[in-house]
């Protein structure tokens, strides 16, 4: 009896390991709130996950940032900065001492709003693709 109530604890144990969901990397975003919203950019930082990436640099050892920063200048030109910046991780946080760092820039004249907002995506996507490469190019 004692043996099988063993062998179900362990069972239930491996079961429930088997199923748990997959570490993430912790990932923040400090973009203008006008040009990029953080569910966009932790979106567009989590489609360069790769197993590959994970397997290279452990998710309990290192994080990410992103940044999209601008707006429009006095001549009404939408000016873009986004960077895609890989951190150390210190426990629950991320320490601001940059191991790789990817960085677009764009404008566009005569943009809206929401085209400067999209020019802030592309940007961001860009750099996210740069810091990628260059990080499994390593």
């Amino acid at each position: 009896m004692k043996l099988s109530c063993l062998l179900a604890v362990f069972v239930l144990t491996a079961s429930s390991t088997a199923f748990a969901a997959p570490a993430t990397y912790l990932t923040v975003d400090q973009s203008t709130a006008s040009v990029m919203d953080a569910a966009t950019a932790k979106a567009a930082m989590k489609a360069a996950f790769s197993a590959k990436l994970v397997k290279l640099y452990p998710v309990k050892q290192w994080g990410f940032a992103t940044e999209v920063e601008g707006g429009f200048d006095d001549a009404k030109v939408c000016v873009i900065t986004a960077r895609a910046m890989m951190l150390p991780r210190a426990g629950k946080v991320l320490q601001f001492k940059p191991a790789k760092i990817a960085t677009a820039f764009g404008s566009q004249a005569a943009a809206t709003q929401a085209q400067c907002q999209a020019l802030g995506k592309a940007k961001l996507d860009e750099a996210v693709r740069a810091l990628s490469a260059t990080l499994l190019a390593s």
